[in-house]
């Protein structure tokens, strides 16, 4: 049998997906008749969503570690490709270059000076005066002044 890319089989064969999980085994179907019980369909539907979770999560891990070597295998490539193409990149005038190196110097001469900070005087804190208001009997409201 040809095995296409996009089954199953090529998949698990090529190690892209998880052959070996005891999560697995939960979806398989089970054809044995149970009387209906409602704690127990309740504990059931808990017991899914819980392994459902798990299953998420290893899938997580799985491809982390699958994937895990990718960014070193691209940046080898595209140093490779920089490499090979070089003589298609725009080259640096010699007095850019100069003065790149300059600033450099200059930077690693200087010691970093932190910025001084003023802090600025605190603040009054004033807090929002709730208004008062009184209903009417003919409708509408009327603000009460509180005075103290």
């Amino acid at each position: 049998m040809k095995q296409l890319k996009w089954t199953k089989a090529f998949r698990k064969a090529a190690g892209k997906e998880m052959t070996v999980d005891s999560t697995l085994q939960f979806a398989a179907r089970r054809n044995i008749p149970v009387r209906y019980n409602r704690e127990h369909v309740a504990t059931t539907l808990k017991a899914m969503q819980r392994v459902s979770e798990i299953r998420a999560k290893r899938e997580r891990v799985f491809y982390k570690n699958r994937m895990a070597g990718n960014k070193e295998k691209q940046k080898a490539a595209d140093r490779k490709l920089v490499a090979e193409n070089e003589h298609l990149l725009p080259r640096q005038r010699a007095s850019e270059r100069i003065a790149e190196e300059m600033e450099a110097e200059a930077m690693e001469a200087e010691p970093l000076e932190t910025p001084v900070v003023q802090e600025a005087p605190p603040r009054k804190i004033t807090r929002k005066q709730k208004v008062k208001q009184r209903l009417l009997v003919g409708g509408g409201v009327e603000n009460v002044m509180d005075v103290d």
